[in-house]
């Protein structure tokens, strides 16, 4: 695989915390990888092994043909890296920005200018370009980030969680500019907390938990691990929760180890085959029990639904932001 990226049992231990334990990891080329996993899960582990900001204990990662260990500035020389905070100096403009990275990658003073320019326009940042960074959005910081990870037009790029903190529509614009950036041939490795994200962005997915991978696919073949359709549902009292997870386990045959129930939240969710008819069953079931409905519905297995199956667990929230909303559960990075 010449342009993708590839991990083979890699190893990485921190004093006794064992935090990647053989990971198998393949980004083809001119493809969106996305790695996905909950809290602590090894996925910003592996990125910093994969950009050389970390040596591996054990196993052989190679990026775009070369060795992360043994051709480290090789490795360099062919990728871009957006961290998880945008790496500005908020003293310079948009441009002097740009124009630094370039100089410091020792690209002339006019390639750097012309190049600055470019990224400017395609990240919708030209008429701010003049304006010191202390103005910006969280947005058009993030959107800076990725310009000046792309000075180079690096032929891997790899984003770790590049949309964190940002507002909706920022989201979208950035979403819009990755996905023009696979168009034009770049690979990248994506890890994110939304998990919406990986669903609209990446080609493929692994999903990475307790330092190993324990899933790869694209979403849609992740989605089919789960089965049927799902019933989602939300007590009108949290404490019917336990009740109602018992109701519905006895009304679809199925142990109650079946169903993804949270307590805290309120919520109920089966795996059930028969489509819209569980509604009418479950209406019946729940009201013989007394357990009053806050809201439900039937829907498609979810990549939180997927990430239940395979973890055990709901992506988590990251508890130090404003919980994300139903549908954007986000996984915290590794």
């Amino acid at each position: 695989m010449p342009g993708g990226v590839v991990a083979e049992e890699l190893v990485k231990r921190f004093g006794s915390l064992l935090a990647l334990k053989g990971v198998d990891f393949v980004a083809p080329e001119g493809r969106v990888t996305g790695l996905l996993g909950p809290n602590g899960a090894g996925k910003t582990t592996a990125i910093r092994i994969l950009t050389t900001l970390l040596q591996p204990d054990g196993g052989r990662a190679t990026v775009a043909g070369y060795d992360v260990v043994t051709e480290p500035q090789l490795v360099r020389s062919v990728i871009g890296l957006t961290g998880q905070y945008a790496a500005v100096d908020e003293d310079l403009t948009g441009r002097e920005n740009l124009v630094l990275v370039g100089r410091l990658g020792r690209m002339s003073k006019r390639a750097s200018s012309e190049r600055a320019a470019t990224l400017l326009g395609v990240f919708s940042l030209s008429d701010a370009a003049d304006r010191v960074l202390r103005t910006y959005s969280g947005g058009m910081r993030r959107r800076l980030d990725l310009a000046a990870s792309l000075m180079f037009a690096p032929p891997v790029l790899f984003l770790d969680e590049p949309t964190t903190g940002l507002d909706p529509r920022s989201r979208l614009e950035l979403w819009d500019v990755i996905t023009e950036l696979k168009h034009r041939g770049t690979t990248i490795v994506l890890t994110t907390q939304y998990l919406e994200e990986a669903d609209r962005l990446a080609d493929t997915i692994s999903v990475i938990d307790t330092g190993r991978i324990i899933a790869e696919g694209t979403a849609d073949e992740l989605k089919t691990k789960v089965g049927g359709d799902v019933l989602d549902l939300t007590v009108a009292d949290r404490a019917d929760t336990a009740l109602a997870a018992r109701t519905l386990a006895q009304t679809f045959g199925l142990a109650e180890r079946d169903l993804s129930v949270d307590l805290d939240l309120g919520t109920v969710l089966v795996p059930v085959t028969v489509g819209s008819a569980a509604l009418v069953e479950a209406v019946r079931s729940l009201d013989a029990a007394g357990v009053h409905v806050g809201d439900f519905g039937v829907r498609r297995p979810s990549l939180d639904d997927v990430f239940l199956s395979l973890t055990g667990h709901i992506a988590e929230e990251n508890r130090s932001e404003s919980a994300a909303p139903r549908g954007r559960r986000p996984v915290m990075g590794g």
